[in-house]
């Protein structure tokens, strides 16, 4: 079995674009390596570091 040539890259390369369109192929590639890391650290057993979201309270009514 062979391995993956350039020429075959670039049919994959071409596919790609062909389906997702130039401007979301960055972000299909930032998901998949975001994914990718993940997964390493699953594998790697190591806790996740907490996340804590920022809350903003957005008040509608003036103070008085």
């Amino acid at each position: 079995m062979e391995t993956i040539g350039f020429p075959e890259l670039l049919v994959i390369l071409g596919v790609a674009v062909l389906l997702f369109g130039g401007k979301k192929i960055p972000e299909v590639a930032k998901g998949l390596g975001e994914g990718i890391r993940n997964f390493k650290t699953a594998l790697k057993g190591e806790p996740e570091k907490p996340v804590t979201p920022v809350a903003e309270v957005i008040t509608t009514e003036p103070r008085t």
